[in-house]
């Protein structure tokens, strides 16, 4: 969806071809999030199957097929921006699962996980910070994908920390990692996040 969406948002401004819908995607999110030119290929005519894309007309068109919204799709494109991201349901984190089951798991020590992830986690944010120093940081749409980026690893630092200390505390309660009945206890059908939340 984001992809699509993006699309929809850049041909709000102006009629692109699908390599300066790539471009100016990738541009504008810091190269933060690549694309491959297939995949916007396959958006753009997906959007043009579903009536809120259109190419121009050939009379129009200049040296590579460029493609415009039609009213579908800027209402479309205006219904993107006043609609909030949905927070409630968050997609699948690996380091959150890892965790997870490493707390559960006979023979895993914990706090090795922990540990090698936290210096990675510290190496991507001192990475992240590094960059905010750089020429392009005063780019505001960069530097906010980059402020973006700092806070998360920020919290994911928080985080570990977090569930160090649960670990450790469980330990020291006899309630040791991978010796609960966790596996064996009745689950709810679902869990969702609270609304606003992203864990």
């Amino acid at each position: 969806m984001t992809v699509r969406n993006g699309v929809l948002a850049l041909l709000a401004e102006q009629p692109m071809h699908a390599y300066q819908l790539k471009q100016q995607f990738e541009q504008r999110t810091g190269g933060t999030w690549p694309l491959n030119i297939g995949q916007v290929w396959t958006t753009v005519h997906r959007l043009v199957r579903d009536g809120l894309v259109e190419p121009l007309p050939a009379d129009e068109q200049p040296d590579a097929e460029h493609f415009r919204l039609t009213a579908d799709g800027r209402a479309e494109a205006a219904a993107w921006w006043a609609r909030p991201v949905d927070r409630g349901a968050p997609a699948r984190d690996e380091l959150v699962i890892k965790v997870a089951l490493a707390v559960t798991a006979p023979g895993v020590d914990v706090q090795d996980v922990i540990q090698h992830q936290r210096r990675e986690s510290m190496r991507v944010l001192h990475e992240y910070t590094r960059l905010k120093s750089t020429d392009g940081a005063d780019d505001l749409a960069w530097s906010l994908v980059l402020d973006h980026l700092v806070f998360a690893a920020e919290a994911e630092v928080r985080w570990l920390d977090h569930v160090e200390s649960r670990a450790s505390r469980a330990a020291s309660e006899g309630r040791a990692p991978g010796t609960s009945d966790v596996a064996d206890a009745p689950r709810p059908a679902a869990r969702r996040a609270p609304a606003g939340g992203t864990r």
